[in-house]
């Protein structure tokens, strides 16, 4: 088996957008909750987000792109470049090819696509611009960041909902194992705070209600968490063959050791309240990553703060790693940077690297501890010193779709 390196990242998030901004403002517990203003909530009962603030796409696409993508794109092509250009790699005809990249998103430009029926509605078909459909397809997120670096090798877009980012790191790691890419820019993307998915989501149910404070809305594995805080952003990372990164020189933050994918079929947005399929794609990751429980220093758990997402992740947390005093850490950055679906696990990822690189546990904001869960949860301050070697990242998405990677800290 070849091994799988990490040598860039890039994040635009709630909290910071690049990724050093970002991690430490995980480490020092900062909120990127307030009240929604990338639309009118009007007379909505949930009207809190932690949406990226002073993002400029213009930094990353000329003009005239950014009035043809889609907010979702232009995060992507942001993070892409950042990891990129963080990583040292420069893309020309000699390598071109060998450069691939995956991007994922849950919803892709589904505000581009509310936005405009409202202006139909009002103004008729001929106010429809040309360039909806382009900048509204999941693909395009790929496909652009692709075009702006001049990667020539595979180019894919993964759609596995909340699991889409983390996703794309997995299937990454599998491209670069079969030899089909030599580099892989992987992550993920989401920009879906809109009347639409706020009233949808209203209506489902899992929204927190705590509208009047909305730092402390957000409250992973408590015992009165009510719901999740919708987030957006972008996360990614550039990896590559170790043999490749290091014939370039690149510096290595760290390594993909493996990862599973498993399905609950079971429901189309509730988890499995049995844990199987979550429990499997723990095993399964650890196996496929010839690791033993024993060797995760801490989890970064998909923990999005609903009841039922938090009972079922302790549970598959439980039955593979043991009672309380044997397992690893857990923390969730949710806490801090909402749930934002198709980019929440490549965050994780990126805030994973980041721990292993630093051996800091960053906390899990509004922490109150909920006897029942039985998990060693990161309090509401970050956990310094550590020594962390093994990293296990979760990301459990709507329909099913349980996503574990393992990160490690690297050992040339």
């Amino acid at each position: 088996m070849k091994r799988i390196v990490i040598t860039g990242l890039g994040a635009v998030t709630p909290v910071g957008n690049d990724p050093e901004t970002f991690w430490c403002n995980l480490v020092a517990g900062k909120s990127g909750a307030g009240p929604v203003t990338l639309f009118d909530p009007k007379d909505m009962p949930y009207n809190v987000a932690c949406e990226v603030k002073d993002f400029d796409p213009q930094q990353y696409m000329d003009r005239k792109l950014v009035r043809r993508t889609a907010r979702s794109t232009q995060f992507a092509v942001a993070v892409g470049k950042q990891a990129l250009a963080d990583a040292g790699l420069a893309i020309d005809d000699s390598n071109r090819d060998e450069v691939g990249v995956m991007m994922a998103t849950g919803g892709g430009g589904i505000t581009e696509i509310e936005f405009s029926t409202l202006e139909m509605a009002k103004d008729g078909w001929k106010s429809v611009g040309p360039f909806v459909v382009p900048s509204a397809m999941a693909n395009a997120v790929s496909c652009l960041v692709s075009m702006e670096v001049n990667a020539r090798g595979p180019v894919m877009t993964s759609t596995a909902a909340c699991a889409s980012g983390h996703y794309s790191m997995l299937e990454s790691y599998h491209i670069l194992q079969r030899g089909e890419a030599q580099v892989m820019i992987a992550g993920g993307t989401e920009s879906a705070v809109s009347m639409l998915t706020f009233a949808a989501f209203g209506r489902m149910g899992p929204l927190s209600k705590r509208t009047g404070t909305p730092e402390s809305a957000c409250r992973p594995f408590s015992v009165d968490r009510d719901g999740f805080v919708s987030g957006e952003g972008a996360a990614a990372i550039v990896m590559e063959t170790e043999d490749h990164a290091k014939a370039r020189g690149a510096t290595i933050y760290g390594e993909v050791l493996g990862g599973a994918l498993t399905g609950d079929a079971f429901h189309i947005t509730a988890p499995d309240p049995s844990g199987a399929g979550a429990t499997r794609a723990i095993e399964r990751a650890l196996r496929y990553s010839n690791l033993t429980p024993a060797d995760v220093d801490v989890v970064f758990a998909h923990g999005t703060g609903t009841v039922l997402n938090d009972e079922v992740e302790s549970l598959a947390l439980r039955r593979v790693f043991g009672e309380m005093a044997s397992m690893p850490r857990v923390t969730s950055i949710k806490s801090m940077i909402g749930h934002s679906l198709g980019a929440a696990g490549a965050q994780s990822a990126v805030a994973a690297i980041c721990a292993l690189r630093s051996g800091t546990i960053p906390p899990t904001l509004n922490y109150t501890p909920d006897p029942a869960l039985g998990v060693p949860v990161v309090g509401n301050q970050a956990l310094h010193n550590q020594g962390l070697k093994v990293a296990l990242v979760n990301a459990f998405g709507f329909g099913g779709q349980n996503v574990v990677v393992a990160f490690g800290r690297y050992n040339g």
